[in-house]
C-alpha cells in the first residue's frame, strides 16, 4: 500500500510525497477547505496509513483518491452557499 510520507504547501498547490517514491501536485482549489485555511492550519497535517487529515480543518483526503485525481466530494453546506 503506498502511503503519504510529506506535505508541503506552495501558494497554489499542496505536494505529496508518496512511500513509493512518487510525488503529487495537488491544486489547493480542490479542496475548498484548505484554500481557505492559513499556513499554519494546512501545516498542522496528520500523516496515517491511507492519508491525510486535518482535525481542526475537519478535512480528510485519502491518498487512493489524490492518485485517482479526486477533489473534494463534499457537499457544501447550506451556511456556505449563503452569501
Amino acid at each position: 500500500m503506498v502511503k503519504a510520507t510529506e506535505v508541503r504547501f506552495d501558494e497554489d498547490s499542496f505536494w505529496v510525497s508518496l512511500s513509493d517514491g512518487r510525488v503529487i501536485g495537488v491544486p489547493l482549489a480542490w479542496f475548498p477547505r484548505l484554500l481557505k485555511a492559513s499556513q499554519s492550519q494546512r501545516e498542522a497535517v496528520t500523516l496515517s496509513t491511507r492519508g491525510l487529515h486535518w482535525e481542526d480543518l475537519d478535512e480528510d483526503i485519502l491518498v487512493e483518491g489524490l492518485l485517482e485525481g479526486r477533489g473534494d466530494r463534499t457537499r457544501p453546506r447550506k451556511s456556505e452557499h449563503a452569501a
